[in-house]
């Protein structure tokens, strides 16, 4: 798969790299300097055009999920099988969970038949109760799951494409999983990108991916997201599978069983210490 950095590079190159070129070139042929300022001119514009056909693409992926209603979501609440896999290769069975997602930062999940483990990410923090009460998760498992949280879908629609300095890069049609696919790359004031795959068809997305520098070895590792399996839950168009891969190799799956949205969760749903005290042995 194509590194983002390369992709992004190149992008840039094309747009706004070709300025100084061109304008040192007008001056050794003697041309006026104004030949310059409108090569300048032209890349400008034709980087505006590429903007705006990239927002073209992600304003049809909100239209085809939801629209308004689907910015406007509160929460969502699935549940369904996970599979997890190391070096490629599926550990033997599924795990049942629950998971709830309340936008923007409150994130519970259930795990098991009798729902004995729990994990919550809240704000910045992670934690995991069980009947002995609830202790924060290992960092390097929070970490994960804010880099997700932060590149995901709903967060560069809701974020990333509100700030006016947010670079949007229109990168053509690719095959995505025997789909022809539109993709769209955001790139925020803090120079974090997310890119996404959309179906050139029915603009539903098909994939989202990021990078990010590992702390320690300080490599670069690609996370990816696939979506397939689309159904209409409450007028939502859905992913009833969604895979999971780090740096070309499939880390988890997820099949989804049931998903409801906009819940009354009650004023105890967050409420870890309450929750504690329930949990059975």
């Amino acid at each position: 798969m194509e590194r983002q950095t390369e992709r992004l590079i190149a992008a840039l190159l094309v747009m706004v790299g070709l300025i100084m070129p061109l304008g040192v070139r007008a001056q050794a042929d003697g041309s006026p300097a104004a030949d310059g300022a409108n090569a300048a001119q032209a890349v400008d514009s034709s980087a505006e055009k590429n903007a705006a056909k990239a927002r073209a693409a992600l304003d049809a992926m909100v239209k085809a999920l939801g629209g308004d209603a689907w910015l406007n979501q509160t929460n969502v609440m699935r549940q369904g099988h996970g599979a997890a896999f190391y070096h490629g290769t599926p550990d033997l069975g599924t795990t049942l969970f629950y998971e709830c997602h309340a936008w923007p930062d409150r994130d519970r999940f259930e795990f098991g038949k009798h729902k004995d483990v729990y994990q919550f990410y809240l704000g910045r923090k992670g934690y995991e109760v069980t009947y002995r009460g609830a202790k924060p998760l290992p960092q390097d498992q929070v970490d994960d799951f804010m880099r997700r949280r932060d590149h995901s879908i709903e967060t560069a629609m809701k974020v990333w494409i509100k700030d006016p300095k947010t670079i949007l890069l229109f990168e053509g049609q690719r095959m995505a999983e025997r789909h022809l696919a539109d993709q769209v790359t955001l790139i925020s004031a803090e120079n974090e990108a997310i890119t996404i795959q959309m179906d050139a068809q029915t603009h539903l997305p098909l994939s989202r991916s990021f990078q990010w520098r590992d702390p320690v070895y300080k490599d670069k590792n690609t996370d990816v997201e696939e979506y397939a399996d689309y159904h209409d839950v409450e007028g939502f168009p859905t992913a009833f599978s969604i895979t999971r891969l780090r740096n070309d190799e499939t880390t988890r799956q997820y099949y989804i069983d049931k998903v409801q949205y906009n819940q009354d969760l009650g004023a105890d749903f967050w409420d870890m210490n309450g929750l504690a005290k329930k949990v059975k042995k």
